[in-house]
């Protein structure tokens, strides 16, 4: 039994069943950091070699600038995309277990 604050004593939390986790599986996980990096590399790949054919001579500071906000842009949408998703998959696998598909679309009862 753990002491609170104010002298209280909490319960301790049940030891028999392992608790749920609500986090996508690590090979989710893994694919969607992934994609991210692969979004961010080619975004950066295309925002610097279109800025690079349009800069006129040696100058290699504009690419350089341009093609790091489109990693960033191109890694950053792909990151929302993939948090959406990995959601989704959570909320599908809970409907899932439940065995009520249509459990997720109904308004709850007002009583």
């Amino acid at each position: 039994m753990a002491e609170d604050v104010d002298g209280r004593t909490a319960p301790a939390p049940p030891t028999g069943a392992p608790l749920d986790s609500a986090l996508p599986s690590p090979a989710a996980r893994a694919l969607a950091m992934a994609a991210i990096v692969v979004a961010g590399v080619c975004g950066g790949l295309i925002g610097w070699k279109v800025t690079d054919l349009q800069v006129a001579g040696d100058s290699q500071l504009w690419p350089g600038i341009v093609g790091l906000v489109g990693a960033a842009l191109a890694a950053g949408g792909v990151a929302v995309v993939s948090v959406l998703v990995l959601r989704a998959m959570g909320e599908w696998q809970t409907i899932v277990e439940r065995g009520d598909p249509a459990a997720a679309r109904r308004p709850p009862r007002r009583s």
